[in-house]
């Protein structure tokens, strides 16, 4: 497969403007919804509670973290821990935010496969993303320094192969958080309505706030995959 290097050029500066589209509308979505205060005064720590409650799970525990929009759950401590602006605010964004990560507290509680594979997943993930790009663009410039003997050139594939193997394996990871993601949000809009924590027209809010957040994992997991064609179509120019 060959791919010229303006098609992902122009390719790696969309995904670049999607990114910074994606940063903008959460940012924008959630400041916009923050404002709204939901009718029934329920905190987003208050909501993730009863939700959890709701979907009888007990052995979860919630916490406040500093900053904004760093709200997360941990599947390996069973720690949903919830930011300053999610935690005591009882802001449609706030609850609807809390509500997504009570989303996966959920998944982790049901067995929910791909939330397992991205579990596993998350060592290899951090160490192909980090070293993955380096060692292939390594095994590229061998030649360059050892010659471009058979051996250079061998010792250059395997290097160039470890690289790409790596970086595959954080490549996948981000696909797999697209789903991961996506189930999150709609488990989290359908157990709001279910337990009519939020009524139509709250629900609305939250959706756009989540669908605004799902667009940057669509960005990041775009971005990883031109990333990972660049480094493939350069291994194949050099061995064309």
């Amino acid at each position: 497969m060959y791919l010229s290097s303006n098609f992902l050029y122009l390719c790696s500066i969309g995904a670049l403007l999607l990114s910074l589209i994606a940063q903008f509308l959460v940012k924008s979505s959630f400041s916009r919804y923050s404002k709204d205060l939901s009718k029934r005064g329920v905190t987003g720590a208050q909501a993730a509670a009863f939700l959890l409650k709701a979907n009888g799970i007990t052995d979860v525990s919630i916490s406040q973290i500093s900053g904004s929009l760093t709200d997360n759950y941990n599947p390996s401590t069973q720690i949903l821990s919830l930011s300053e602006s999610t935690f005591s605010s009882t802001s449609i964004a706030a609850i609807g935010v809390a509500a997504h990560e009570t989303g996966h507290a959920i998944q982790h509680a049901q067995g929910y496969p791909p939330l397992k594979l991205r579990s596993l997943l998350v060592p290899v993930a951090n160490l192909g993303s980090r070293f993955g790009p380096l060692v292939a663009i390594a095994g590229l410039l061998l030649p360059q320094l050892l010659g471009r003997g058979t051996q250079s050139l061998a010792l250059s594939d395997m290097i160039i192969n470890i690289g790409l193997i790596l970086f595959s394996a954080a490549m996948l990871f981000y696909l797999i958080t697209l789903p991961v993601e996506f189930n999150a949000s709609h488990r989290a809009l359908k157990i709001l309505k279910a337990n009519q924590v939020l009524d139509s027209s709250e629900l609305w809010g939250v959706r756009k706030v989540l669908t605004a957040a799902a667009l940057t994992y669509v960005a990041a997991a775009l971005s990883a995959f031109i990333s990972f064609l660049r480094i493939y179509s350069m291994t194949k120019n050099r061995r064309r």
